[in-house]
């Protein structure tokens, strides 16, 4: 298969000779032999990169979840280096001012939690608004092009965890979401999406034969990302998601908790494609930070039959029957607080605590379908 930058570079810089380059991209922009984006547009002799740009953990990865980065000078290229997770998330004139293109290269992780989606529309928002064209360098979905789970956000709790009507697990790859916000969602910008070739709908990242580079800190694998639609959730409870062990959104746990039991009841729920394990860690940051925490490790068993928001669900389920008087979800009294956001509705907090994440699955399916035919134009593979 090929990557969108190596397609471009292959068949498109042609095009772009002479016009100033911004870059949009971490260090997962790299091609095939890990070469990183922004040294292949900084060393072609008809590529003219002016700026570069850092999603949330910035361009080198250095940053943690919700963490300020700040704008300032690459040291390895001397280029302005303009933060989009600092003062401002989306793009400002003065930070375009040097820029007739923009071009993002970022590895997407499907689930609608992650941030870097939202900086793709914000850099789209900005360069309509300054008249600058986007250019989408595709790669690929990790846990594949066909699987869609969950609720699309309701009005009311759209925020950087989820500011569209995405459902959970989405299902596109970073182009086909551009394609959706420009002609779904109004973000009419000049918009160029560059498509791998060779991937499938069907293809995990196991499948794709590329290497794996961490896009965060804590995302770091295909495990991780599979159980990510569902485990995500975790963060607006008072449950450990694994931050600050070496498992991060795979194990859940709590000083309070008795993973063998969890995991024994967890199991009798004959979920497919994932068994809980008792584990035991102590996080060295976030959440119970150097405490002894007790849960269980999620296993996949058949990443073709993991339903992710299913796993997730009955986790917390299994947890706030386990643990009714422990169990708590964070600043619960607010409406907008964190879990209603990765949610993306106050309705699904209610079901948890009265073991109803079933009706609220099949709810799901009606927008899950109507999201479905709401996409066919602008998906990209087969």
């Amino acid at each position: 298969m090929k990557l969108g930058i190596e397609i471009f570079l292959e068949r498109h810089v042609a095009s772009f000779k002479g016009k100033r380059i911004g870059l949009v991209t971490n260090m997962t922009g790299v091609n095939q032999k890990l070469v990183p984006t922004i040294d292949l547009f900084y060393e072609h002799p008809d590529i003219r990169l002016t700026a570069l740009y850092g999603p949330e953990h910035g361009i080198r990865g250095d940053a943690k979840e919700g963490e300020t980065v700040l704008s300032g000078i690459d040291p390895y290229t001397g280029l302005p280096v303009y933060s989009l997770y600092g003062e401002t998330r989306k793009p400002t004139g003065d930070m375009l001012s040097d820029v007739d293109v923009i071009v993002i290269d970022l590895q997407d992780i499907g689930a609608r939690y992650y941030t870097f989606i939202y900086t793709v529309a914000n850099v789209m928002e900005a360069c309509k608004e300054y008249g600058k064209q986007v250019v989408i360098l595709d790669r690929p979905n990790p846990i594949n092009g066909h699987s869609r789970e969950g609720n699309l956000v309701k009005e009311g709790f759209r925020s950087f965890v989820g500011n569209y009507s995405l459902p959970n697990r989405h299902g596109l790859t970073i182009g086909e979401i551009a394609l959706l916000y420009k002609h779904e969602f109004g973000i009419d910008c000049e918009l160029v999406v560059i498509p791998m070739e060779g991937w499938r709908r069907d293809m995990f990242f196991s499948d794709t034969g590329l290497i794996w580079v961490q896009p965060s800190p804590n995302s770091t694998g295909e495990i991780m990302s599979l159980l990510y639609p569902g485990t995500c959730l975790l963060e607006g409870t008072n449950i450990s998601c694994g931050r600050g062990t070496t498992r991060p959104f795979e194990v859940a746990g709590a000083p309070f908790m008795d993973g063998y039991r969890l995991a024994k009841r967890f199991n009798k729920k004959g979920l497919p494609g994932v068994i809980a394990r008792p584990t035991s860690y102590v996080p060295f940051y976030q959440k119970y930070k150097d405490e002894l925490c007790h849960g269980v490790q999620i296993h996949i068993t058949d990443k073709t039959q993991l339903h992710s928001l299913k796993t997730g669900l009955y986790l917390l389920e299994t947890i706030a029957e386990l643990y009714p008087d422990q169990f708590s979800f964070r600043d619960a009294e607010d409406v907008r607080c964190h879990f209603n956001l990765l949610a993306g509705t106050d309705e699904l907090m209610n079901r948890i605590l009265e073991q109803r994440s079933d009706e609220f699955l099949t709810a799901c399916d009606v927008e899950l379908e109507a999201f479905r035919n709401r996409i066919k134009p602008y998906l990209l593979y087969q």
